[in-house]
């Protein structure tokens, strides 16, 4: 049987831990739990991995360090000016990893109602906990339904005018990479959760996330087969992304609606 990321009881597993990342990444894990830490003191609640390299399958040299700090307070202009500079220095003193990227939140907005299915979700399930106090105590558990499914990544159509725009603004070939990586996985990561309820599991990785939406749309399949292939080795093809928001991103954006419905607008 395949093993669908969820306990006995129907509740999603927390899918990283510290145990599995690779000896190749643990000097800049631990360098990030270090710094992090130096960085921010007591204006920090609590920091976590989250992606390839706490699920044990990041790529020395090709894979990003991905980090989510939940901070005592909103996040500031310095506290964002801080973390660009951790950040970049990461990236610059570890070649092993192929950028670095923070994202800053504060501790209200991780357990608000509002929340709960979306970013608390995230916390609860797709981060591995770095340092301070785990939130994920205070969040409940989660199954792979229509609710999480609406909350997650329901949002598609607000963003595909936005991504129609940096589209006809991109002009070299690091821009056009760049968006095929982000876009991609988006893509890609909504077109798995259209089918999660269906399918009745969880999984991160974006090919496995193909195959899976391929048995449910098979006229779809290959696109978002190919956008999971782009998401691991991004392109420089403009005509890939101009599919991208003129043709799959619309219907499935189409039909994400029509099954799961729009994702809550949130204050602000």
């Amino acid at each position: 049987m395949e093993h669908r990321g969820l306990d006995a009881y129907g509740y999603f597993e927390r899918e990283g831990s510290l145990g599995r990342v690779r000896s190749e990444f643990r000097a800049v894990v631990a360098a990030a739990r270090t710094r992090t830490a130096e960085a921010y003191g007591r204006r920090l609640h609590s920091a976590y991995l989250y992606g390839s390299v706490p699920r044990g399958t990041a790529r020395p040299g090709r894979s990003d360090l991905d980090l989510l700090l939940v901070l005592h307070h909103e996040p500031s202009d310095e506290d964002r000016d801080t973390a660009e500079v951790l950040a970049r220095g990461l990236d610059e003193d570890f070649p092993e990893v192929d950028g670095v990227g923070i994202l800053l939140q504060d501790k209200v907005a991780v357990l608000s109602e509002a929340e709960r299915f979306d970013l608390g979700w995230f916390l609860a399930c797709l981060c591995t906990p770095l340092l301070g106090a785990d939130l994920a105590e205070h969040l409940p558990r989660y199954r792979p339904d229509s609710l999480l499914a609406r909350e997650t990544n329901g949002d598609l159509a607000e963003l595909l005018p936005g991504w129609r725009t940096r589209v006809r603004e991109a002009s070299t070939p690091e821009e056009y990479r760049t968006l095929s990586r982000i876009f991609s996985r988006r893509l890609v990561r909504t077109a798995f959760t259209l089918v999660m309820p269906r399918w009745g599991g969880w999984t991160s990785d974006l090919g496995e996330s193909a195959e899976i939406f391929g048995r449910y749309y098979p006229l779809r399949a290959a696109q978002v087969a190919a956008a999971a292939a782009v998401a691991l080795d991004p392109v420089a093809d403009p005509e890939v992304l101009r599919g991208y928001v003129e043709d799959l991103g619309p219907w499935l954006a189409d039909e994400y609606t029509a099954r799961h419905g729009t994702k809550t607008p949130r204050r602000g």
